[in-house]
């Protein structure tokens, strides 16, 4: 059953925690938002040790994957479709700073259905 919960829930982050990319958990997490599904794709290829930072890159990948393929969809409907899309834009905008701000502090949120998409890849890795 597909996750239809949303939390943020605080991950503690030791000075242990190794990424393979150098950065510290936190702030890959972070990153893995920044530009969407791009930087999300670009740390789940270089990043294959840390789960919190692979779940962000993950999930950041499924839902700005999926605005993008929306927003591209929506665009070819005329004004009912330009408005929806500048509604999803700015619903993506905000979930992009949320997610951004609560990864940079340790925490992992969960955005329905990402989130467990993202969960089940992590197990299947395991």
């Amino acid at each position: 059953m597909a996750d239809m919960t949303y939390a943020c829930n605080y991950v503690a982050l030791e000075s242990s925690d190794r990424t393979s990319t150098g950065l510290q958990p936190n702030v890959a997490g972070a990153l893995s938002y920044l530009l969407g599904w791009v930087t999300g794709i670009f740390l789940l290829i270089f990043e294959r040790e840390n789960k919190f930072v692979r779940f962000h890159a993950i999930q950041s990948t499924v839902v700005f994957g999926a605005v993008t393929v929306a927003g591209i969809a929506l665009s070819f409907i005329p004004v009912a479709g330009w408005i929806l899309n500048l509604l999803i834009g700015f619903g993506a905008f905000v979930l992009w700073i949320v997610l951004v701000v609560r990864a940079s502090l340790g925490e992992t949120c969960t955005v329905p259905l990402a989130a467990g998409i993202a969960r089940r890849q992590l197990k299947s890795e395991d």
